[in-house]
């Protein structure tokens, strides 16, 4: 891990004369005489990954161990109103900038568009007394967090907020900015309307088939065919009379989806699995075959990782504030906690760079944001101090920091599950070899 790299990010996410600005600018500093603000917003992302305890109580330790001045615990909770949301909300339009000016690192066929982006949501339990302003599905306080996630660069281009109990279909709209890219969704935000939005502004998209849906088959370029069908026949009644065999072979074919206006022409295409046949819909080319599309769809993994990174390590779910402010400004640090997890993963990726030819044989295992994550919970403090030297001390300390961050934030078990990507972007990974054991006597 390069340390112009992990210094660039913290020092662009974090940067001492932006956070001063937005200081100013929410007025948070304006009577508090021991708040030390921009240490406390440092302290907020850098320690999200600590998990020592709730949120606000690792973020108190944390400020306390970087020098600011010690105040009783009502005192410290109490700085969590809305200026500190708002300065909170500045400090994620910065992380996003900067995520925003990244080269996309999309291997082989992927790149047929500017990059792919992930949508999923993601639900974060709170405190009941919060239940009027975030009610959750149950009888119960929970807010929803919908991100978009780049494959390119691999953490979250934007995200928002809204209560759980919310749908969320309605949190997805595609519009003309989304011109060129492709999209990979939950079935919770798939809607005809979603398709036809998708076809009109020339984005490409890899979905699961609803079972509600009824695919009407206009043509077959790939499966076994026992007979003749009229255009616009079911899918389930071709299947049922056999004249569509299920054979284990791929399937790929044109259908129609919905009807009248709400109608929607797209491929079909289908892959035998363990489980059974998993049916996608898609609008990608047809040099894209049935089984580089089931690649493409098993891509959407990588933002459940993501949640789990947000969730275990970056401690999203340890939220116990009482207040919308407070909630939302703790949400905020998680999250820019975990972009600068995966900005370093990032940089270190495109340091590294793909195979040079395809086939080759990976011999050091990857960085896994979950590992590294943990790492930079473990050098909070030294991260802290660090954004405070400067020179050749500070050359010094944050090349000792990416050695320590590339050490403890390899994969440990990058040969027995090995990343969808990594393998899209050709490498080569072989089983680990069983280590003997040592003969007892």
């Amino acid at each position: 891990m390069d340390a112009a790299d992990v210094r660039e990010v913290f020092e662009t996410v974090l940067p001492e004369q932006a956070l001063k600005s937005a200081i100013e600018a929410a007025g948070f500093q304006e009577r508090e005489r021991k708040l030390d603000a921009v240490r406390l917003l440092r302290a907020m992302v850098i320690a999200a990954s600590t998990g020592y305890g709730g949120r606000q109580a690792d973020v108190m330790r944390h400020y306390f161990e970087m020098g600011g001045e010690r105040v009783v615990r009502g005192g410290f909770y109490g700085w969590f109103g809305p200026a500190l949301e708002a300065v909170m909300e500045r400090v994620r339009d910065q992380a996003l900038g900067y995520v925003a000016q990244q080269p996309c690192d999309l291997p082989g066929w992927l790149g047929c568009v500017r990059d792919w982006i992930i949508v999923d949501s993601s639900t974060v339990k709170l405190d009941a007394r919060l239940k009027s302003e975030y009610p959750g599905a149950g009888d119960y306080a929970a807010v929803k967090v919908h991100k978009h996630f780049s494959v390119g660069i691999g953490t979250t281009l934007r995200y928002h907020l809204s209560p759980a109990r919310e749908h969320d279909s309605p949190h997805l709209v595609v519009n003309e900015s989304w011109s060129g890219l492709g999209l990979l969704a939950d079935l919770g935000y798939a809607s005809l309307r979603l398709l036809r939005d998708c076809q009109q502004h020339g984005v490409k998209y890899v979905i699961r088939l609803k079972e509600s849906w009824k695919p009407k088959v206009d043509s077959i370029s790939r499966g076994k065919i026992t007979g003749t069908f009229a255009k616009g026949s079911d899918l389930d009644l071709l299947v049922e009379q056999e004249v569509l065999k299920l054979d284990g072979n791929a399937l790929d074919a044109r259908v129609r989806v919905g009807r009248g206006s709400a109608e929607v022409t797209c491929r079909l295409v289908a892959v035998s699995t363990p489980k059974g046949y998993c049916f996608f819909l898609t609008n990608l080319p047809g040099n894209i075959g049935p089984l580089q599309v089931a690649d493409l769809y098993r891509v959407r993994w990588e933002i459940e990782s993501d949640n789990k990174l947000d969730k275990s390590c970056l401690n999203l779910d340890k939220i116990g504030a009482r207040t919308g402010p407070a909630v939302r400004a703790l949400i905020h640090a998680s999250l820019v906690g975990s972009i600068l997890i995966g900005l370093l993963a990032h940089h270190h990726r495109r340091r590294e760079a793909r195979p040079k030819r395809a086939g080759a044989e990976r011999t050091t295992p990857p960085i896994h944001p979950q590992s590294l994550a943990r790492a930079v919970g473990f050098a909070a403090h030294s991260i802290a101090a660090a954004m405070e030297l400067k020179g050749a001390e500070a050359t010094k300390r944050w090349q000792e920091l990416a050695d320590y961050l590339e050490h403890l934030g390899k994969d440990p078990n990058w040969r027995c599950r090995p990343s969808v990507l990594d393998q899209l972007r050709g490498w080569k990974i072989s089983p680990g070899r069983k280590q003997k054991t040592a003969a007892v006597n």
